[in-house]
């Protein structure tokens, strides 16, 4: 793929809903949070910036696309979006969540960047960054974790991500807070976290985006707990 290709990146594992088109460069992003479901909102703001920049669908040469970790009925709309637009055979690129949260705020200043999201049950998903002027160094894999065993490995940190507030009140050492329009991920940053690997060709094929939830979906996490219940009764009778 040459530096003349135009992407399409899209977020939907959170609350908030973004988009963009990006040749290199940004072309157009836009971003909402009105509290509707991604379902209500993903399509008609694609189609939207996609009709304000002139671009058709056609005109695409890949898609990028949040794969986790988030909500799990968001990634699921998020990937089945990115799938029908790149079917049958426009080049994919999943990208973390949390990857797009530290990219976007990337060039914040120097220093430890905590990308945290809202995992439930006093948990977040959290990965760790550090910047170099403008460049990231991960840290640590994506992972799911309680919110003291984060507290022990952060120094400084500037914060970002859906979590937010949570991490600020749980670690009150000294810390950095980003713009409001960079606190969530943008459709920017998934497009500049996806941008590389497009240049050299490391992209999959739509039906072979899947998602990385990290957890266990909570219908599934019942059924298992449930399935130990009845082992271990039936061990006891």
């Amino acid at each position: 793929m040459g530096a003349a290709a135009l992407i399409l990146g899209l977020d939907a594992a959170a609350k908030t809903c973004a988009v963009a088109l990006y040749d290199g460069k940004l072309v157009a992003q836009r971003f909402v949070d009105n509290g509707l479901t991604h379902s209500q909102t993903l399509l008609p703001l694609i189609a939207e910036l996609l009709a304000s920049c002139g671009v058709a669908p056609t005109a695409l040469d890949g898609v990028a696309v949040t794969i986790g970790p988030g909500s799990f009925t968001g990634l699921r709309i998020g990937l089945a979006t990115a799938q029908a637009l790149a079917w049958p055979d426009l080049p994919c690129v999943g990208v973390s969540t949390l990857h797009a949260l530290a990219v976007g705020v990337a060039d914040q200043g120097d220093g430890q960047i905590c990308a945290c999201m809202d995992a439930r049950r006093n948990q977040v998903y959290n990965a760790l960054f550090e910047s170099n002027n403008g460049q990231l160094k991960r840290l640590c894999d994506d992972r799911a974790l309680a919110l003291d065993e984060l507290a022990s490995q952060l120094d400084n940190p500037l914060f970002v991500g859906d979590a937010l507030s949570l991490c600020t009140q749980a670690y009150s050492a000294k810390h950095r807070l980003p713009p409001p329009s960079l606190a969530h991920v943008t459709g920017e940053a998934v497009c500049r976290a996806a941008w590389p690997l497009f240049q050299r060709g490391e992209t999959v094929a739509c039906h072979e985006l899947v998602p990385v939830y990290l957890r266990l979906p909570q219908a599934e996490r019942e059924l298992l707990a449930k399935q130990n219940v009845n082992t271990v009764a039936s061990h006891l009778r």
